[in-house]
């Protein structure tokens, strides 16, 4: 009898997840991220969402449920400048240097991150494949759960930008102590020098730029 075919995208994650000590990795490089700071719901740059998991994010490591207070944090930022605007305005491919009144920050990390490794070979060795970093968003989180779960004391996943491909850096509860008070840089996007900065960038990957 011939072995059965196994998905590539797991719909769920093995009862029981394996590390080996290089699916781990440290990050110490820059963090960069576009948040809003006008409107409903806006927080500090450095701190942690604990309201979810929100349907639109891939890797919120919140409790399956509907979207609630919870005791689980997350934070979502790029290791380029590029990549974070790709994630940000993915849906309609125009950066909007107004609505919300969107900054760009950046800051190392007070300390070394531990990260779990998406883009090697953990996910293949763990009955998935590199097809799920692509995988439809509800899927992605149920992973993301698990892998919170199996190791808290992560602080988080080293992950590809569906978008450009370059890392994507997912902070979890356990690097809420690696965020410094201030930030290394913070401007509005509307700011002469980040507007040349994101219109180099919208150039780079063919969005529009307002």
């Amino acid at each position: 009898m011939s072995p059965r075919s196994k998905p590539k995208v797991p719909r769920t994650p093995p009862e029981q997840l394996t590390r080996q000590l290089d699916d781990s990795t440290s990050y110490i490089g820059t963090l960069w991220r576009i948040h809003r700071t006008e409107g409903q719901n806006v927080l500090p740059w450095n701190k942690l969402r604990t309201f979810g998991p929100l349907p639109s994010m891939r890797w919120d490591p919140h409790p399956d449920a509907e979207p609630s207070m919870r005791a689980e944090g997350v934070l979502y930022a790029a290791a380029d400048v590029t990549t974070g605007l790709a994630e940000v305005y993915q849906t309609t491919r125009v950066i909007d240097t107004r609505a919300g009144a969107p900054t760009l920050t950046a800051w190392k990390p007070q300390r070394k991150l531990r990260l779990l490794d998406l883009s090697g070979t953990w996910l293949l060795r763990n009955s998935a494949s590199a097809a799920l970093l692509a995988a439809p968003r509800s899927i992605c989180r149920r992973w993301a759960r698990a892998i919170y779960t199996t190791w808290p004391e992560l602080d988080g996943l080293y992950v590809p930008s569906t978008m450009t491909g370059r890392p994507n850096i997912v902070l979890w509860t356990a690097a809420a102590d690696s965020l410094p008070a201030m930030p290394s840089f913070s401007r509005p996007l509307s700011h002469p020098l980040v507007w040349s900065i994101t219109q180099a960038a919208a150039s780079e990957i063919g969005y529009r730029i307002l």
